[in-house]
């Protein structure tokens, strides 16, 4: 039996906010929330900015033996994303997000990876569970004793995280494994759903035989009653058989669904200085040594040219097979119009270029929808040029149906069930 994914997303920026900094993703192998959070209008650019980084997980399956360090190393760019984005936008310091999602792997895995208050619920066999710890204060009061779940639920400090994604390299999510069961339905949700509408209400929704479209409208249209002073954004998920045709196109909701100019394109952290400066370290080291007694101490000019030389044959080196490896990395990024794919590296060292463009597709920027119209500006990370040009045609394809869907007069890229 082959498993798959039938999901919805939906989001609303609430009854007192003016800005939605909620973003959702789902997707037929990647289900996502982030409440982002701090910084004068940064809390949108920092979730935008972790699921942009997220969303080309959902590409392919992925094998369950390094679903894991796949998601941490992918939750590391993003969040180096966030500090860069803050070192070029002063007015974004201190913003932060939440995430919690989850991506397929192997056949029935599903790799969990989760920071902040946003919450997952997985219902099987008829029973709801929560299967993320909340990383807030709140939560530190119940684990060590001082108030009970119940409490928490009304505590007038509920929404106090103590630990989010803020661009810090000590930023750690937690990450686990689950096995999916035919049945299984989970409910990602910020801490809009979470802290406005009551557990038990949340449980009979999901009990209620719904659909995941029906069901998130039904939880939205819940959080609105009660008031909603929070943004609210709520991804399903059911555990389905293949057979079944479950949703394929992907679904994304809230501030990452909004076009944007202020996401910052994520850098890889190799430094081709870095290496240049372990190996000047490493010749200063082998030369640095007393002479024999019965040799003729060198001159100090002598001692200066080996030295010189040496460290400029490192340097040379290092350059050189940094250069070599460069020449084998790709991203998608854009010629200020089109599509296009680049061989190198997304950035550049003081003067030198470290990509050159290898081709411009024929996708006008303009025909794709806002959200992968952002993570093409972004520009989009692939491990080889074979990724690169079967993601190239994915956007392709992607272009053409959002074509389609405009010249019928229907918005594209705004999300659907």
């Amino acid at each position: 039996m082959t498993l798959a994914i039938n999901f919805a997303a939906r989001t609303d920026v609430g009854l007192v906010r003016s800005r939605n900094e909620d973003s959702g993703y789902a997707g037929p192998h990647l289900l996502a929330v982030a409440d982002g959070m701090g910084g004068h209008a940064g809390g949108n650019v920092a979730s935008s900015l972790v699921l942009a980084r997220l969303a080309p997980l959902d590409g392919d399956s992925h094998g369950a033996d390094d679903a894991l360090e796949l998601l941490a190393r992918t939750l590391a760019t993003a969040n180096s994303s966030l500090a860069r984005a803050m070192e070029k936008n002063p007015e974004l310091k201190g913003m932060g997000t939440t995430l919690t999602a989850l991506m397929r792997c192997g056949s029935t895995g599903l790799a969990l990876v989760h920071i902040g208050d946003s919450r997952a619920f997985l219902l099987r066999d008829g029973e709801v569970n929560q299967i993320t710890r909340d990383h807030s204060f709140v939560q530190s009061l119940v684990d060590s004793g001082r108030i009970t779940e119940e409490d928490a639920e009304h505590h007038p400090q509920r929404s106090l995280v103590t630990r989010v994604l803020t661009g810090a390299p000590e930023d750690e999510p937690d990450l686990s494994m689950r096995q999916a069961r035919l049945g299984d339905r989970y409910l990602i949700c910020s801490d809009g759903l979470s802290d406005y509408v009551g557990r038990d209400t949340i449980v009979d929704v999901l009990k209620a035989g719904m659909g995941p479209g029906e069901t998130a409208d039904k939880l939205v249209d819940l959080t609105l009653r009660a008031g909603a002073p929070d943004n609210v954004t709520i991804v399903i998920g059911d555990i389905v058989e293949t057979t079944s045709n479950p949703t394929s196109q992907p679904v994304i909701v809230g501030a990452v669904a909004e076009p944007r100019n202020a996401l910052t394109p994520a850098v890889p952290a190799l430094s081709p200085a870095a290496k240049a400066a372990a190996l000047r370290r490493e010749a200063l080291g082998t030369v640095d040594e007393e002479p024999d007694d019965d040799e003729t101490p060198r001159r100090p000019w002598a001692r200066w040219l080996i030295v010189t030389a040496l460290v400029l044959l490192a340097v040379g080196a290092a350059l050189f097979a940094a250069y070599d490896w460069t020449r084998h990395q790709f991203y998608i990024g854009d010629d200020g119009a089109h599509v296009a794919i680049y061989r190198g590296l997304p950035q550049d060292l003081g003067p030198i270029r470290l990509s050159t463009l290898d081709e411009v597709t024929t996708i006008p920027l303009s025909d794709l929808p806002p959200f992968e119209r952002s993570a093409v500006d972004a520009t989009i990370t692939v491990s080889d040029e074979n990724e690169a040009r079967s993601r190239v045609e994915a956007l392709r394809q992607t272009a053409e149906a959002c074509r389609l869907q405009r010249s019928s007069g229907i918005p594209c890229g705004s999300g659907g069930s």
